[in-house]
């Protein structure tokens, strides 16, 4: 194996890796500043209010993107197992 081919694999483990972690990562930054603004607004200076609605709202994202993600990690690891099997 070249280093061009390295370097192809590598970027293509980037790129799948942040298209699986992209839906849960936007769910949590959109609720994060859902509430920061919230706290801004009432003037509640709590920093446990934040993280019930952060853990639910990841969980539920992951039970809903679960499929996609097992997808686009199926589909890398069919690249990666066919790059070894033909050398």
């Amino acid at each position: 194996m070249t280093g061009p081919e390295v370097l192809d694999i590598a970027r293509e483990a980037i790129i799948t890796l942040v298209v699986v972690a992209a839906p849960v990562m936007l769910v949590g930054l959109a609720v994060g500043v859902v509430i920061s603004l919230f706290q801004a607004l009432t003037q509640i200076q709590e920093m446990t209010i934040a993280f019930v609605p952060k853990i639910l709202a990841i969980f539920i994202s992951l039970l809903l993107a679960l499929p996609f993600m097992a997808e686009k990690l199926h589909e890398e690891m069919l690249r990666i197992a066919a790059r070894i099997a033909t050398g």
